[in-house]
């Protein structure tokens, strides 16, 4: 049966590909495979009656080629603080079921192959849209952070945004410097790739606001 779930807050992502991400655009990956991770943490978020504030969610990826060829592998990493039904909710969440065909976690279930055993485990989430920076931690797995993208020439920090009023990830995002590394079952060694970060908020029906209503919500311009 479908449940009545919400989850809104922020979101990062970390791919190996050079600053800007060709699968917004319908390009092919640089390296022609793809690699990263992605995380979120929850502002404030609901599975039925199952509460899901402040928890934060975050997957290591690998496609052998462009991320809709699928045959993807992914490792996911949960808060260590979520309670049983937390865990049971976070997990219908991400499996794509009962979701309208196009969005964000239904997309992922049909593109991914392989889900790894997940990793509980305490998840540092730190994160600023004004300053562009952001970092991520799990012990013994996981470490990232991003920065502002520099001009290579007067090493002046560049506010370069992302605009997809149509998009299934996002609306708008903040596009940055990534540097991460993961130890853990998918391994990877990313620096100065493409990050992105961004507000979200995703029910089953995809991005809950319009691209309108998220301008006005985020007072973007």
């Amino acid at each position: 049966m479908a449940r009545d779930w919400l989850i809104e807050g922020k979101y990062i992502e970390y791919c190996s590909c050079d600053l800007g991400c060709p699968c917004e655009s319908m390009a092919d990956p640089t390296q022609g495979h793809c690699t990263g991770l992605v995380g979120f943490k929850i502002d404030k978020g609901h599975c039925d009656d199952v509460k899901l504030d402040g928890l934060s969610i975050v997957a290591t990826f690998y496609f052998p080629r462009a991320i809709h060829h699928g045959q993807g592998i992914m490792h996911p990493i949960i808060d260590e603080r979520a309670s049983e039904a937390q865990r049971e909710a976070l997990f219908y969440i991400l499996s794509g079921a009962d979701q309208r065909p196009g969005t964000m976690f239904q997309i992922f279930s049909t593109i991914i192959e392989t889900i790894k055993d997940p990793l509980f485990a305490p998840i540092t989430f730190e994160w600023d849209l004004d300053k562009r920076r952001a970092r991520i931690e799990v012990p013994s797995a996981v470490r990232a952070h991003s920065e502002s993208i520099r001009n290579p020439v007067t090493d002046a920090e560049h506010q370069i945004i992302t605009v997809l009023p149509n998009g299934w990830v996002f609306h708008e995002a903040e596009n940055v410097a990534g540097f991460a590394k993961s130890t853990d079952v998918i391994k990877f060694d990313l620096n100065r790739r493409h990050s992105s970060m961004a507000h979200v908020a995703w029910n089953p029906n995809g991005l809950v606001h319009s691209y309108k209503e998220y301008q006005q919500k985020f007072g973007r311009p």
